[in-house]
């Protein structure tokens, strides 16, 4: 492994064995979470996975920070085997979920972040006054002395976040840590996760996400994960790149007979469509070759009697590149798999 990388997996799979359900035959005996994921993470880098739930991003983490062992290939994190050398793994790293309930909530909040300092050696006298300060900075000051049980959830997600930080980790794993929190709150957690990684070039963190703007405002670089494969792994920009040679269009109509993305993906040209139903009108997502194929889209239109009540040429976003990648988009691909199409 280079020096270089902090995070590296080669042909990285986990297969899970299921239960025979006897009621339900000719199900499958095996859930495959990750299959062939090969990633290199390079030290000082701020990596985004992004994708669905159910996608194998928790499973990717739970191997990376030795939780799980890896059904096959292999997976390093600062130098050492996760599988055969965790000893060594444990210390550098920490990890943070979205919407965990770690901590005793018999424990102040201080108390609890004091308690896990210890569990990774930290004197007390630093690890106090780190703790202050992240405190002040996520504006938890005045809860120190509250019991952890009688935080919000918000609250309760800020320690937690805390937690992770402040035992100074080489490698850090944030699995969708704004889960749970409000829109102003998700802001601060990014710009302190910014700063953070830019402090120390030591320093590398991992974050999964499936939320768009987190990925592309945050991330220096991001592999999309869909059904336990990486599926495209670059920059934001580089990413969205791939797709400015095409042209988006977002169309608002208003349609008296239903109308259906099937009456436009035959169309030469059409890549991409997504149809969004409201009441009283429907919202269309074209990914189109170029500018010209919009004519064949707008005359279909008129055949069906469908009037557009607003046009707009936009720029590519990372949601356009997911539907690019999956032929839908990330909402769609979240609900097939509750449904029992997808992991």
């Amino acid at each position: 492994m280079s020096a270089d990388y902090s995070i590296e997996t080669e042909s990285l799979g986990r297969v899970y064995r299921l239960r025979e359900n006897k009621k339900k035959k000719g199900q499958p005996h095996e859930l495959v979470a990750l299959s062939g994921i090969n990633l290199q993470v390079q030290r000082g880098e701020l990596f985004g996975l992004l994708g669905p739930n159910g996608a194998g991003k928790t499973t990717l983490i739970k191997i990376l920070t030795t939780l799980l062992a890896p059904s096959s290939g292999w997976a390093k994190v600062a130098g050492y085997d996760v599988h055969r050398e965790t000893v060594k793994v444990r210390p550098l790293i920490n990890m943070v979920s979205g919407g965990e309930s770690s901590g005793y909530g018999l424990l102040t909040v201080r108390e609890n972040l004091w308690m896990f300092s210890q569990f990774y050696g930290m004197q007390s006298a630093e690890a106090y006054k780190y703790i202050d300060e992240l405190l002040a900075t996520f504006g938890l000051t005045d809860r120190a002395n509250t019991k952890s049980a009688d935080l919000s959830t918000g609250l309760r997600q800020k320690m937690n976040i805390i937690r992770g930080f402040m035992t100074g980790p080489e490698v850090l794993f944030l699995d969708e840590p704004t889960l749970g929190l409000d829109v102003g709150a998700s802001r601060d957690v990014r710009g302190f996760v910014r700063r953070w990684i830019n402090e120390d070039p030591r320093r590398t963190l991992l974050l999964t996400t499936h939320t768009m703007v987190e990925a592309d405002e945050l991330c220096d670089r991001v592999a999309i994960i869909n059904r336990g494969k990486v599926l495209a792994c670059d920059t934001p920009a580089a990413l969205k790149h791939e797709l400015q040679q095409e042209a988006i269009f977002n169309l608002d109509v208003s349609a008296q007979n239903r109308l259906e993305a099937a009456h436009f993906e035959t169309l030469p040209g059409v890549h991409k469509v997504q149809l969004t139903p409201f009441d009283g009108h429907s919202q269309l997502q074209f990914i189109l070759a170029e500018e010209a194929v919009l004519s064949a889209v707008v005359n279909t239109l008129t055949e069906r009697d469908v009037t557009i009540l607003n046009l707009t040429k936009r720029e590519p976003t990372l949601e356009d590149v997911f539907v690019t990648l999956v032929g839908r988009s990330m909402a769609e691909e979240e609900k097939a798999g509750s449904n029992g199409n997808g992991h």
